[in-house]
């Protein structure tokens, strides 16, 4: 329902209601915060059985959600003809563009930032196959967790679930064996991580150069995936210590190709994402100042 004058900006608000961490007291108090800031909201559902579709007289887009429910947003902004302002409202149980940019969690603040900056965020989001991300992509032991966590689990105890996803694949461990094909060479390994942003899995960084702003890809690759490989990756990761060298590769650009075993899983934004092969390219920012 649109409230307010009929001749404010309409601001569409986005919200999984599917969600688990999904709180309707809080999309409510963030409603009203940017109405009082002179918008007209709409509140409207993003989720696997209410897709996102803009509406056409929205002036802008505000997500309210977790980097799964910006994913689905994004690609259908990416898809449509034309390009509203932008936002993003952290909620979900990881939000790692709202991290990276920074947003207030406190409704009026939020609202007020939207009122003065508006959409002054550049993103690229990436292509992948037919659809897009925004964040992260791998291939790799956390994947296999993401596709074996607990949705009822998650609900309870939301992020903790992903460890207790991860103890069962330490006792199935499976080293697939892919091919990564960027900047013209095609590169055996056991592991795929690309970052577009800044953050993975929360506070953590595999690629600390990596932005969301900028139009390139930041690549680490594993050319074996052993436990003891994975838990030396994370321990890197953890210390900001992820470099060239022995076990680890590091490649930047702008596409690629990773081909692999059919129907091993991907992670993408948090979720399990399209099955392999995969074409990744950086597509033209949609979303500017």
């Amino acid at each position: 329902m649109v409230r307010g004058m009929v001749d404010r900006p309409l601001l569409q608000l986005v919200h999984n209601p599917a969600s688990g961490n999904h709180d309707p007291a809080r999309i409510a108090a963030l409603a009203e915060a940017l109405e009082g800031q002179g918008f007209a909201v709409t509140a409207t559902h993003s989720s696997p059985t209410h897709p996102f579709a803009l509406l056409e007289d929205a002036a802008h887009v505000c997500v309210a959600g977790g980097d799964g429910t910006v994913r689905h947003v994004v690609s259908a902004l990416v898809k449509a003809s034309r390009a509203p302002g932008f936002s993003i409202y952290p909620a979900g149980t990881i939000n790692l563009v709202a991290r990276e940019w920074q947003a207030p969690t406190d409704p009026s603040a939020f609202a007020h930032h939207v009122a003065q900056e508006g959409a002054a965020r550049r993103l690229h989001p990436v292509a992948l196959n037919d659809t897009h991300f925004v964040a992260c992509l791998s291939i790799g032991p956390d994947a296999r967790a993401v596709a074996a966590v607990s949705e009822p689990l998650k609900a309870k105890i939301g992020r903790l679930a992903y460890g207790a996803a991860l103890l069962k694949v330490a006792l199935n461990w499976v080293r697939p064996a892919l091919v990564v094909d960027v900047n013209g060479e095609q590169i055996a390994c056991e592991a795929v991580y690309v970052a577009k942003g800044r953050y993975f899995a929360g506070p953590w960084q595999f690629a600390p150069a990596a932005r969301l702003s900028a139009p390139d890809l930041h690549l680490v690759l594993l050319k074996r995936a052993r436990r003891r490989d994975f838990v030396a990756f994370l321990l890197r990761m953890l210390t900001g210590r992820v470099q060239e060298g022995g076990n680890v590769m590091l490649r930047t650009c702008t596409a690629l190709g990773i081909s692999g075993p059919v129907g091993h899983p991907v992670q993408v934004d948090g979720d399990i994402g399209p099955g392999l092969p995969l074409k990744l390219a950086i597509t033209q920012p949609v979303l500017n100042p």
